[in-house]
């Protein structure tokens, strides 16, 4: 399991949706409300931050029992999402626009060579974190804890 140190406020609860379950979320195509993560017991979330969703088969799997659970609690399947083949998380030689500009406004040059000695989850985390909709207090301390300053 790997929870980030700028997600410690919440993990041991898990009363947010952790970036690794979000990451899986994206490879499934699922979207899960944080009204329907919140609906899941404990263990139930645990389960699913450490059933796999790698290759073909475990992406299918966790997605049934993603499925199952959400029916469960809600009568009806999460909104599914189309999966981007060419996510831009994968991609290691290109940084996305939102991310060179949320770091170029932190005062943070950010390059190439930093971008792809980053793992897929942590290239994914910040995406996610340099979205304008998104609360971006965690984007300085992400890139902190990548050892990106």
């Amino acid at each position: 399991m790997t929870f980030f140190k700028f997600e410690d406020d919440f993990v041991q609860s898990l009363r947010c949706i952790p970036m690794q379950v979000r990451f899986k979320l994206d490879t499934c195509g699922v979207k899960l409300k944080l009204a329907h993560w919140n609906e899941f017991s404990l263990d139930e979330r645990e389960t699913l931050v450490t059933l796999p969703c790698e290759t073909d088969g475990d992406i299918q799997a966790y997605k049934t029992h993603l499925q199952a659970l959400v029916t469960q609690y809600t009568g009806g399947p999460a909104k599914e999402l189309t999966i981007d083949p060419q996510a831009p998380w994968l991609n290691s030689t290109q940084i996305p626009d939102p991310v060179q500009e949320k770091a170029t406004a932190c005062n943070i040059e950010l390059t190439i060579d930093q971008w792809a000695s980053l793992t897929a989850l942590q290239r994914f985390a910040l995406i996610k974190l340099s979205r304008p909709s998104h609360e971006n207090h965690n984007f300085l301390p992400a890139i902190a804890e990548f050892g990106l300053t």
